[in-house]
C-alpha cells in the first residue's frame, strides 16, 4: 500500500496551517520517498525534514511516499529505475541499506544510489507498555537469563538488521550470547509497536524517535537507550552505558538520490540542506524527536558509509548474522 501525501506552504496568516494535505497528483518541490510504513523511523525522518523545509520557508510544498517492501529493496529499486525522470526524489534511508547489503538480504547498496547528505543520528532505545513487570533493563536481563524464550523482543525488520541487531549487541553486553534472543520481525516500526501495545511482545527494540512517540502518548515507557552519554533533551532515560553496560549505537539517517545525478542538482539538494541546519524550524524537529544533528555532505557521508560497513560486518560476524569471509 503506497501512501501518497503532500505539504504546502500557505501564506503568512495561515502560517499555523502550513503544513496540509494536497491532492496526490500535486507537484512537489521535493518528493521523499521512504522504504517503509508508516510509523517507523524512516518515516519520522522523512517527514521531520520536509517539515522543517517547508516551515522555514526554503521549499514551497513537498511530498512523501511510503513504499514497503524486501527490506527497503523495492523503493532502492524504484529509484535507480526512475532516476530522475519523475523529477525531485530522495529516498530516505539509514544504517540497514548497509546492513541488508552485508546480508545478502537486498540486492542493492549504497554505491548503487548517489548518497546526497546524512543528516541526523538517532540512538536505539527499548520499550516495555506501562503495565509491564519490567521496570528496569535489569529486569529485562534476569528474565533473559532465566529463560531466553520468556521474552520476546519486537523491531520493525526482519533477523539480522538493525532492531534485531542492536538488542542482540545489549543482551551480549550483559553475558547473554545475542544468539538466543526470541526476536520478532514485524514489516516497519508501526506494527512493531502495535505488537508491543496489543501485547504480542514483551519490549520493543527500536529508534529513540520511534520510543519517544509511543512514550509520550502515555502508553509505554523507555527503559534504556543506547547512547553514549544522558540525552541534554531526556536526561531522566538512563543509557545503557549509565546502567553499567558497556554498549553504544548510533544509527545515522540520510538521504539518498537516483544514480548518476547531475552534479548542479546535488549542489541544489546539498544547498538547502545545509541551510536547514541553522533554523529554529529544524531544531524544534530535532528536540522533539531526540535527534542527534549528523549533517554530512556527499564525501563525508560516503566515507562514513564506507568506515560502517567494515564495522558491521565485524559485529554481524560475530554475532553468526553473516558468515566469516575466509
Amino acid at each position: 500500500m503506497k501512501l501518497f501525501k503532500s505539504f504546502k506552504s500557505v501564506k503568512t496568516t495561515l502560517f499555523a496551517a502550513s503544513l496540509v494535505l494536497s491532492s496526490p497528483l500535486a507537484i512537489a518541490d521535493t518528493h521523499f520517498l521512504i522504504p517503509g510504513g508508516p510509523g517507523g523511523g524512516w518515516d519520522t525522518t522523512a517527514r521531520g525534514i520536509g517539515e522543517g523545509l517547508v516551515k522555514s520557508g526554503i521549499e514551497n510544498n513537498a511530498s512523501f511516499q511510503n513504499m514497503s517492501g524486501g527490506g527497503g529493496g523495492r523503493a532502492i529499486a524504484y529509484l535507480i529505475e526512475s532516476g530522475t525522470k519523475k523529477g525531485d526524489i530522495l529516498m530516505v534511508n539509514s544504517t540497514p541499506i548497509v546492513l541488508r547489503a552485508l546480508s545478502g538480504r537486498i540486492p542493492y547498496s549504497y554505491r548503487d544510489l548517489t548518497p546526497v547528505a546524512s543528516m541526523i543520528a538517532d540512538y536505539g532505545a527499548f520499550v516495555v507498555r506501562n503495565d509491564s513487570p519490567f521496570k528496569t533493563w535489569e529486569d529485562v536481563i534476569t528474565s533473559i537469563k532465566e529463560d531466553p524464550s520468556s521474552v520476546k523482543v519486537a523491531g520493525g525488520s526482519a533477523r539480522g538488521s538493525m532492531d534485531h541487531l542492536v538488542a542482540a549487541q545489549a543482551v551480549k553486553a550483559a553475558g547473554i550470547d545475542g544468539r538466543r534472543l526470541r526476536y520478532i520481525p514485524y514489516d516497519a516500526g508501526g506494527k512493531a509497536k502495535a505488537g508491543l501495545l496489543s501485547g504480542e511482545v514483551n519490549l520493543l527494540s527500536t529508534g529513540l524517535s520511534e520510543a519517544l512517540e509511543v512514550a509520550n502518548g502515555g502508553q509505554a515507557r523507555i527503559l534504556a537507550v543506547t547512547s553514549g552519554e544522558l540525552l541534554p533533551d531526556y536526561p531522566k532515560i538512563p543509557t545503557l552505558k549509565s546502567l553499567g553496560y558497556d554498549m553504544e549505537f548510533v544509527n545515522w539517517r540520510g538521504l539518498f538520490a537516483a544514480p548518476n545525478l547531475p552534479l548542479e542538482k546535488l549542489a541544489q539538494y546539498t544547498k538547502k540542506l545545509r541551510e536547514l541546519q541553522s533554523t529554529p524550524e529544524w531544531e524544534a524537529v530535532r528536540a522533539r524527536n531526540g535527534w542527534l544533528n549528523l549533517f554530512q555532505e556527499k564525501d563525508e557521508f560516503i566515507k562514513s558509509l564506507e568506515a560502517q560497513e567494515v564495522q558491521l560486518r565485524a559485529v554481524m560476524e560475530e554475532l553468526g548474522f553473516i558468515r566469516t569471509l575466509p
